[in-house]
């Protein structure tokens, strides 16, 4: 009976409005998600962001990307990293654990004795090794 009554305009303004609705709780989550994410702010000042955008959500929602937009992409990059971080150590662990150089070398030289890679791909491999444990140190 409604979908009888409503017209192909009114159905696309309904579906415009759900999807800026959509648009503005994602935005808030975003924003909180932030807010407690940022150790620059301090507790007060967390929860005068929280009420401003619970309170006032577009004015909010704009205000904070306004002023803290910048600092808000920097706490997601930051977010990112330690998340890799986290991962790659995990899978190293996971893994049997971290191997050091000498011990990579050794398993590699092995390897050459057996016959299982060439003196290229040993070089190579060796170039690696090598090179992948000083940029893990760099970083």
């Amino acid at each position: 009976m409604i979908a009888a009554s409503f017209g192909a305009g009114q159905v696309a303004y309904s579906i415009l409005w759900f999807f800026l609705f959509f648009v503005e709780i994602w935005l808030m989550i975003s924003i909180f998600i932030d807010i407690f994410r940022s150790h620059d702010l301090k507790g007060w000042a967390k929860a005068a962001w929280v009420i401003f955008v619970i309170i006032f959500p577009i004015i909010g929602i704009l205000a904070y990307l306004i002023f803290r937009g910048d600092k808000m992409r920097a706490h997601q990059v930051q977010a990112v990293t330690d998340q890799e971080a986290m991962f790659r150590h995990y899978a190293q662990h996971a893994s049997g654990g971290h191997r050091s150089k000498t011990e990579e070398l050794a398993r590699l030289a092995e390897l050459r004795d057996r016959g299982d890679v060439t003196a290229d791909e040993f070089q190579q491999l060796k170039r690696e090794i090598l090179n992948q444990e000083s940029t893990a140190s760099d970083s």
